[in-house]
C-alpha cells in the first residue's frame, strides 16, 4: 500500500512486474511506476515474510487498448482507479482500423452488418476487419452487390492468427455474446468495444443502430466515456498422467489405472464473465476445496461454484443469488450452486487476492470446468485452478456514463425493482 503522497505523483498507472516483462503469472507483484516511494510502515518492510506481493485493490488496469487508443488521464486523481465519471476515451492517433463482429448465422443481422461495413470503408475510409467464417455464410458471399466492398476486408481466423496489434476498435452487432467473444480473442490489452443492441437480452451492449452514423464518428473523433470491465486470469494446471504398464505371469502386457512419473502441465485462459466449476454428468455433490492466497478458506459442496468479475455478477451469478456487482468496483464474486448448506452465501472477495480451486481428497467423482461458457474440461485430483484479476480490462464504450448505463440495463433487461406503486393516502384517510 503506498501513501497520499505517492499515489499522487504521477496520474498515469500501469502493470509494472520486473521478474516478467510485463507478463502476468502467479505469485509475482505488480507494482505502480512512481518517482517516489515511502512505506507506511517501517516494521513491514523489515518483515518481508508479511508484505503482500500484490494489492488488496487489484493490479492496476493497463489503460492503453490495441495499438493507438488510451484512457483520457485526470491530472486531479490521487488515487490509480479513476473516478466512473472522468474515464474518457482519447486517441493517441487516429484510428484507421477496426473490427466488426457479427453474431453467426443471425438473419436479422445481414442488412445492419453490411450498411455499417459500407460506411466504414466508404464513408470512413476504415480497414475492416471480420472473421473469415462470417464471409461464408450463403447470405453473404453469394450477395453480389456486397461484393465490392468483401474485396476490401482483411480476414482472420480465430486461434490462428493474431489481429491484437491491427485493430484500434472494435464493433460488436448482437447481444452479450458478442462482446465476451471479442474478449476472448484479446488475452491482453483490448481495444475499445462499441456493442450495439441487437441481441435478445444485450445487458451489455448499450447501443441503438438506429444512429449507428453519428455514434461511429463521434467514437472515432474520441468523444466517449468507457466502462473498464475488468476481467479474470486463470491458470489450469493438470497433471500428466501416463498409465502404468504391467506383464502378468504369461507374458500378457496389462495396463490399470495407476499412474507414474506424472508431469504438470499448464494452460492460461480470460475471461469477462465467470469461472464455472461444477459436478458434470455426475449425480454425486461436487466437493473441491477453496483457498485464498495459499490458505484453505472452505469446502463446496453442491453442485458447484461460480467465480465471478463484477461484470458477470449479473449473469450465471445472480441467477445463482449473487449480488449485483457495478463494472468499476474491483472485486471477485464467489457463489456456490446449490450448496447442501443453508449458511453458504455468495461472498465478494478483494480482486487483488489468489483463488485456488482443487478436487478435495476424499471426492467421490470429477468436477468440470468452464470459462465464459466455452472450452468446457474435465478436473480430476491433483488438478488445479488458479484465478486473480487481470490488468487487461476490457475498455467498453458507454452511450451515456457507467452509472447510467448500468442501471439503465438493470431496469429495461433485468426489470430490477419493479413494482406497482402503493397509492398514497388522501387527508380523510389519513385520520383513520
Amino acid at each position: 500500500m503506498e501513501s497520499r503522497e505517492t499515489v499522487g505523483v504521477e496520474a498515469v498507472a500501469r502493470c509494472c512486474c520486473s521478474p516478467c516483462n510485463g507478463v502476468e503469472t502467479p505469485g509475482h507483484s505488480l507494482t505502480l511506476r512512481t518517482r517516489k516511494t515511502r512505506s507506511l510502515s517501517t516494521s513491514a518492510a523489515s518483515c518481508p515474510e508479511y508484505r503482500r506481493n500484490q494489492s488488496l485493490h487489484g493490479p492496476s488496469p493497463v489503460t492503453t487498448f490495441g495499438p493507438k487508443a488510451c484512457m483520457l488521464q485526470n491530472p486531479q486523481a490521487v488515487m490509480h482507479i479513476q473516478d466512473p465519471a472522468s474515464q474518457k476515451l482519447t486517441w493517441n492517433k487516429p484510428p484507421k482500423s477496426v473490427l466488426v463482429i457479427k453474431k453467426i448465422r443471425d438473419a436479422s443481422l445481414l442488412q445492419p452488418f453490411k450498411e455499417l461495413c459500407v460506411f466504414l470503408t466508404e464513408m470512413k475510409n476504415m480497414i475492416v476487419y471480420v472473421e473469415r467464417k462470417v464471409l461464408e455464410d450463403p447470405a453473404i458471399a453469394n450477395d453480389d452487390s456486397f461484393g465490392a466492398v468483401m474485396k476490401k476486408f482483411c480476414t482472420f481466423r480465430e486461434d490462428l492468427d493474431d489481429i491484437s496489434n491491427r485493430v484500434d476498435f472494435i464493433i460488436c452487432l448482437g447481444g452479450d455474446g458478442t462482446l465476451l467473444y471479442a474478449s476472448s480473442l484479446f488475452q491482453e490489452s483490448v481495444p475499445p468495444v462499441m456493442a450495439f443492441h441487437l441481441g435478445s437480452l444485450s445487458f451489455l451492449t448499450p447501443f441503438n443502430f438506429d444512429s449507428y452514423q453519428s455514434q461511429v464518428t463521434q467514437i472515432i473523433e474520441g468523444n466517449a466515456a468507457i466502462v473498464l470491465r475488468s476481467r479474470l486470469r486463470v491458470w489450469v494446471t493438470k497433471e500428466a498422467r501416463e498409465k502404468k504398464v504391467k506383464a502378468d505371469e504369461n507374458g500378457v502386457i496389462m495396463t490399470n489405472g495407476d499412474t507414474e512419473g506424472s508431469r504438470k502441465a499448464t494452460h492460461q485462459v480470460v475471461v469477462l464473465n465467470e469461472v464455472v466449476v461444477d459436478r458434470g454428468p455426475s449425480s454425486y455433490l461436487s466437493n473441491v476445496d477453496l483457498f485464498l492466497d495459499g490458505h484453505l478458506i472452505t469446502t463446496v459442496q453442491g453442485d458447484g461454484v461460480i467465480v465471478s468479475t463484477p461484470t458477470g455478477s449479473t449473469a450465471y451469478a445472480v441467477a445463482a443469488g449473487a449480488s449485483m456487482i457495478h463494472p468499476n468496483v474491483p472485486a471477485i464474486m464467489i457463489t456456490p450452486i446449490c450448496p447442501h448448506s443453508l449458511s453458504f452465501r455468495p461472498i465478494v472477495v478483494p480482486a487483488g487476492v489468489e483463488l485456488k480451486i482443487m478436487l478435495s481428497c476424499d471426492a467421490r467423482n470429477t468436477a468440470w470446468v468452464s470459462f465464459d461458457g466455452r472450452k468446457r474440461q474435465e478436473i480430476c485430483h491433483g488438478d488445479s485452478i488458479t484465478i486473480t484479476t487481470s490488468c487487461f480490462p476490457v475498455p467498453s464504450i458507454c452511450f451515456r456514463d457507467p452509472v447510467n448505463d448500468w442501471f439503465q440495463s438493470l431496469a429495461q433487461c433485468l426489470h430490477w425493482n419493479v413494482r406497482k406503486k402503493q397509492n398514497y393516502l388522501s387527508s380523510e384517510e389519513d385520520d383513520f
